[in-house]
């Protein structure tokens, strides 16, 4: 049995216990019990004597300590080319980052592929779309579509392309230096490694068939590659309306370019503190199931606070540094750093915002398995609101919130 006087105490302690719990949960450290490096109060407390690599260890500083807000547990997000072997051939080399790599990534796997001046990666197709931003250097593409109806380009640094799921097409180094890029599939899953190839088929069609297939004698392919060829040197090839002329035999070109050129496109959004240009198949007729946004962020600057309400986010950096935190319900807010070669991964409908802690222009590109290119403004969406409704939500005050962004920015400079 508990005495009034003993009841009393408890009630006491409690008042003491909220009291102080209120007070702990202070601006920029909001959460119970609290997180962050700030909080560390005990001689060591921050040390981390334990077998590491402090050169890794460098590259993610708000994995190593991350701010106050950051809470719970959320998947990694982050994933890097840098550290994916490498399959080298005599002609350029592949590299890839699967769901099976990145389990985060389920909508999109990702190919960052070399070719050498001349080197070609075969005549092939895939089960998935394929998407692709050119980094480095020049490319040519050849792709037949649907209709039999074949289209022949060269694709710079900063150019897109895409091929429909199914498309048979061809890619090959030009230029002194060949080309690099990063291929997007539109399923997780999808793997360059196994790919369709047409030296596979002839190696795995009886000769007889080959021989009423292409209705020539059956000696013709006694010399066919018994292997693969997936990437081979060639012969840098000729002149560009050479090899269109060369494939119209009778036939209409494809009605839509498989190429555009987003790098040199004029920018959605610009402003001094970067732009933000879009592909997606408002503009870029051909790409039905994949959207993209190429940003540049000038230093200190940040990509505004948003979400995407039609699809997951994959996100390429080319350059520079940039630090991303993700909120979901929960709440879970995990922050994390990406470098050039790296992957980040959002889920759809999850806030983020990605600010440039460098002291070099940002960019990436965000790639979206859906049609069209669609992004929330948190700005956009509180200015559009009822002032008075937003202030009693956050505690301030209406001429406050009026001086906010209403035109969903994109982008913001350093305050």
């Amino acid at each position: 049995m508990f005495s009034r006087r003993d009841m009393l105490a408890v009630s006491a302690a409690g008042a003491i216990v909220t009291a102080n719990a209120a007070h702990a949960a202070s601006f920029g450290n909001p959460d119970q019990p609290p997180q962050g490096a700030i909080n560390a109060k005990a001689p060591g407390n921050l040390r981390d004597p334990g077998p590491q690599s402090e050169a890794l260890g460098k590259q993610f500083p708000s994995a190593q300590f991350p701010p106050a807000t950051d809470i719970g547990g959320m998947p990694m997000d982050w994933a890097s080319f840098n550290n994916a072997p490498k399959r080298v051939q005599n002609g350029g080399w592949a590299r890839q980052v699967t769901v099976e790599d990145f389990a985060i990534s389920k909508e999109i796997s990702g190919v960052n592929m070399r070719l050498t001046a001349g080197g070609i990666r075969e005549l092939h197709w895939h089960q998935a779309a394929e998407w692709a931003i050119m980094t480095y250097g020049s490319c040519r593409v050849t792709v037949l579509d649907a209709a039999g109806q074949p289209y022949v380009a060269d694709v710079n640094e900063g150019d897109l392309w895409y091929f429909p799921a199914g498309a048979p097409h061809s890619l090959q180094g030009i230029g002194s230096d060949g080309c690099e890029f990063v291929i997007c599939f539109d399923d997780g899953h999808a793997n360059e490694f196994n790919t369709l190839l047409v030296s596979d088929w002839f190696a795995h069609t009886p000769p007889e068939i080959l021989a009423k297939n292409f209705g020539v004698p059956a000696e013709t392919f006694a010399k066919i590659p018994l292997q693969n060829l997936w990437i081979f040197q060639g012969t840098v090839p000729g002149d560009l309306l050479a090899d269109r002329a060369a494939v119209s035999k009778n036939v209409a070109a494809a009605p839509y370019p498989f190429v555009f050129p987003l790098g040199s496109s004029r920018p959605n959004k610009e402003s001094r503190t970067g732009n933000i240009r879009v592909a997606d198949s408002t503009n870029f007729n051909v790409a039905r199931t994949v959207a993209a946004a190429l940003v540049t962020v000038r230093p200190g600057g940040i990509r505004e606070m948003h979400w995407h309400p039609n699809a997951d986010e994959w996100q390429y950096y080319i350059k520079g540094k940039a630090r991303m935190t993700v909120f979901d319900t929960g709440p879970n807010a995990m922050t994390m750093d990406f470098n050039a070669g790296d992957i980040g991964y959002v889920r759809k409908n999850l806030g983020h915002y990605v600010e440039n802690v460098g002291d070099t222009d940002l960019q990436f590109v965000g790639v979206f398995r859906a049609p069209r290119y669609e992004e929330i403004s948190l700005s956009n969406w509180l200015t559009h609101t009822p002032p008075a409704l937003v202030a009693q939500h956050l505690n301030i005050d209406e001429a406050t919130i009026a001086k906010w962004p209403d035109n969903a920015p994109g982008l913001m400079p350093k305050s």
